[in-house]
């Protein structure tokens, strides 16, 4: 009966009894949102190692600032938001410098091709972190331009460039691809890549939904 009482708690509810001292509301929340967590944080780091300890600082981050959250904008966006902080700050501070090359053109769709995924990963390691998390927002995890601007707090119009741009530099990595894409039956649809390239959620992730703040 507890089980179901705390997962009939909406999000917002879950996060205030977090601050309030509930034991369990975060661990709850977690559990709710970790696929899709997990999901922003591996394809915005493009590894497991970088996007487990990514989604780790995001945990904490979101478990100490919980306080700070106003509730205007969905629990989700806000999570989703410390994530791709989180990833960012990462990635920033590793310094990575892609390369610059350039067509505003969907991505291919991976779904049933592992090696279509897995070149579709190594394109987007090679671009800059800002247009990457645009692109992971819209074109994989299926936001609208206007959701993910939520996300990653900046104009619409910032978010629509980003992905222009990163899919112009995506294309001489992915030219290969041209032909699936341009087939009637693939434009408009999600990049998606294919779960044998996703690993589940660590074990360093799900520790959260038992044991709440994580000892680093």
């Amino acid at each position: 009966m507890a089980d179901d009482a705390i997962a009939a708690r909406t999000d917002a509810d879950l996060l205030a009894g977090h601050v309030d001292g509930d034991p369990d509301a975060f661990a709850e929340l977690f559990r709710r949102h970790r696929d899709r967590m997990w999901a922003i944080a591996l394809r915005t780091m493009g590894d497991p190692e970088e996007a487990a300890d990514a989604l780790q600082d995001a945990l904490i981050s979101a478990f100490r600032r919980a306080g700070s959250f106003r509730g205007e904008a969905a629990v989700t966006t806000w999570l989703h938001r410390i994530v791709i902080n989180a990833c960012l700050d990462r990635i920033r501070r590793k310094a990575v410098r892609p390369t610059v090359p350039l067509v505003d053109q969907a991505l291919p769709d991976p779904s049933a091709d592992r090696e279509v995924g897995l070149d579709v990963a190594a394109a987007l390691a090679r671009i800059p972190a800002e247009q990457r998390a645009a692109l992971v927002l819209i074109d994989m995890q299926g936001y609208s331009v206007e959701e993910a601007a939520a996300i990653l707090d900046i104009p619409v119009g910032t978010v629509k460039s980003r992905c222009a741009r990163g899919r112009a530099r995506l294309l001489p990595y992915l030219a290969h691809l041209r032909p699936a894409a341009t087939q009637p039956a693939q434009r408009g649809r999600n990049l998606r890549i294919d779960d044998t390239v996703q690993p589940s959620v660590p074990q360093s992730a799900t520790s959260w939904s038992e044991g709440g703040e994580r000892a680093r």
